[in-house]
């Protein structure tokens, strides 16, 4: 999930989660919640939505076949009650809760489940997730427009659906976790058209109440919904055009219970060191690397030498400073929370001399003149200038372009147009915790494609194929195994230094005193940013 949104392995790993640890008190049922939000919701259709203010807002309103534990990253059965695959891994039978509803009160079935994927990957529904699915048998006919239904989905009675890959996928099943996979009622698609995103019906926890565009929204609770007890919640308010730092103050003032912006920078110091503040801030790690891309089909940047010289100039500490500390520098692309991270791999470390003589080797000792791109919203062009202060310290003069985010992502999907690109408000959080999401996209040969977001234009034949056959490991017993054959492929391609890797962002949630549940339920990895259907009212 790239952050134009605002962008996860079976294994079983809780999110480190710092701060103020909640008491171990019962939820109770009931009460009313105000959650602000500067800008409007675009859309609630889960084919669509892809942001990071709709995707938590998606999740409460839509169920599909599978979801994570609550706060965690641990994948469970959802709308299915169990599943199996087949022994060659190409085949996975969901079995489905019978009795759950849609907020329409009809009972959700197997060909809602199959309609829905459809949906997804018909190009006129436009869904930005559509690619995802490409591994169902049928989705290249489906996708071209040639057909409507996928015929690697079946559906042999109203509560079991198959689904049949064209090649094994170890991340199949948190693809029926993501947003994208939701199952919706055709006839409220059908009644709506384009406008479903604007009258969404699910099975959710949630059902939406209202909707008055530009001003708020109204969550109310699913009397009918599947699991006994839950939401907690009977209505939750998002509160449209609230300026973040008024937002804050209210929160503070008791009268917004969840500032949805979060805190604002200029804020966020005073705000840390404010003890009565510190206890209502919840910090948790995220699946996501803030990195700098190096093109490597760019003079002098195709020579590893000045790749790896620019890697070991930059001074990541001093970087977690200019954001006061919001982050943990790190040296390679996955982020720790995510299998397959290295914890004993050293890296490119920060060494200006051995940098300077690197460039001398490469035939730069004079150092050369570069760009780098940057999205011109604070404080990503702060950083920039620290990465360019960086690089003067070795001869590296860089030229700062401070864009639009779409300029930015469309001259990094244009080859030789930018050198170099701080991804800083468009780094990458991952869709789901496993870290083939972390390859193919953004390091993967797939990637360096004009329009795609690998922007340094790597593509490493070898480690594409190690990558599928990393992929095709289904069987539990070889997760760990595929945990540290994907370690290797990004720590090897750090070997090449396409990227300067450089912090892992932490999350700052800021809720009132009077919100209940556990802290990692508000910086849930996976509910981005919260998890609205555990939380409760004091």
């Amino acid at each position: 999930m790239h952050k134009v949104l605002k962008g996860f392995a079976l294994t079983a790993m809780a999110v480190a989660i710092s701060g103020a640890v909640q008491a171990q008190e019962t939820p109770k049922p009931g009460g009313e919640v105000i959650v602000t939000y500067q800008n409007d919701v675009a859309t609630l259709d889960p084919a669509i939505g892809y942001d990071w203010q709709n995707w938590s807002m998606i999740k409460s309103l839509f169920d599909g076949l599978m979801d994570y534990e609550p706060g965690t990253t641990n994948l469970v059965p959802d709308l299915a009650e169990r599943y199996e695959i087949s022994d060659d891994g190409m085949t996975y039978t969901f079995h489905l809760r019978e009795g759950v509803t849609f907020h329409n009160g009809r009972e959700m079935t197997a060909a809602d489940v199959k309609y829905s994927l459809e949906r997804t990957i018909n190009p006129q529904t436009q869904s930005p997730g559509a690619g995802f699915f490409s591994s169902i048998v049928g989705f290249d006919a489906v996708s071209s427009g040639d057909a409507t239904t996928l015929s690697g989905v079946t559906t042999p009675d109203d509560y079991t659906v198959e689904i049949t890959l064209s090649a094994p996928d170890a991340t199949f099943l948190h693809l029926m976790a993501l947003n994208f996979a939701s199952v919706v009622p055709k006839e409220a698609v059908e009644e709506w058209g384009r406008d479903f995103g604007k009258h969404p019906v699910g099975t959710g926890a949630f059902k939406l109440d209202d909707w008055a565009l530009g001003q708020r929204l109204t969550f109310v609770k699913n009397e009918d919904y599947y699991r006994d007890g839950i939401p907690y919640i009977d209505q939750i308010d998002f509160e449209i055009g609230q300026e973040p730092n008024v937002a804050l103050l209210r929160l503070q003032r008791g009268e917004v219970d969840i500032a949805g912006d979060g805190i604002p920078p200029a804020q966020f110091l005073q705000s840390r060191q404010d003890p009565e503040f510190q206890k209502l801030m919840v910090i948790g790690d995220q699946l996501h690397t803030g990195y700098m891309t190096l093109n490597v089909t760019i003079p002098p940047l195709d020579n590893l030498k000045v790749r790896q010289a620019i890697n070991m100039a930059i001074n990541k500490e001093r970087i977690v400073r200019v954001i006061n500390g919001r982050a943990a520098p790190t040296n390679q692309p996955l982020p720790p929370a995510m299998p397959g991270y290295d914890s004993d791999y050293e890296g490119l470390s920060y060494d200006v001399e051995q940098a300077r003589a690197l460039l001398e080797e490469a035939g730069y000792g004079d150092g050369f003149e570069t760009e780098l791109y940057v999205m011109n919203t604070d404080p990503q062009p702060r950083i920039a200038q620290a990465i360019q202060q960086d690089l003067s310290q070795i001869g590296v003069q860089a030229e700062i372009k401070s864009l639009a985010q779409a300029n930015v992502i469309a001259a990094g999907g244009e080859q030789s147009q930018a050198p170099m690109i701080w991804s800083g408000g468009m780094a990458w959080i991952a869709d789901f915790p496993d870290p083939s999401n972390f390859w193919g996209p953004i390091l993967g040969c797939e990637g360096a494609v004009p329009g795609g977001w690998n922007w340094a234009w790597y593509c490493n034949e070898e480690l594409d194929a190690r990558a599928e056959e990393a992929n095709a490991m289904v069987e539990p017993d070889q997760r760990e195994e595929r945990a540290r054959i994907w370690g290797e492929i990004f720590t090897t391609a750090m070997d090449d230094a396409p990227w300067v890797p450089i912090f892992n962002e932490k999350r700052f949630t800021v809720h009132s005193a009077r919100m209940g549940g556990d802290d990692a339920l508000y910086v849930d990895p996976v509910h981005v940013p919260v998890n609205y259907d555990y939380i409760w009212v004091k």
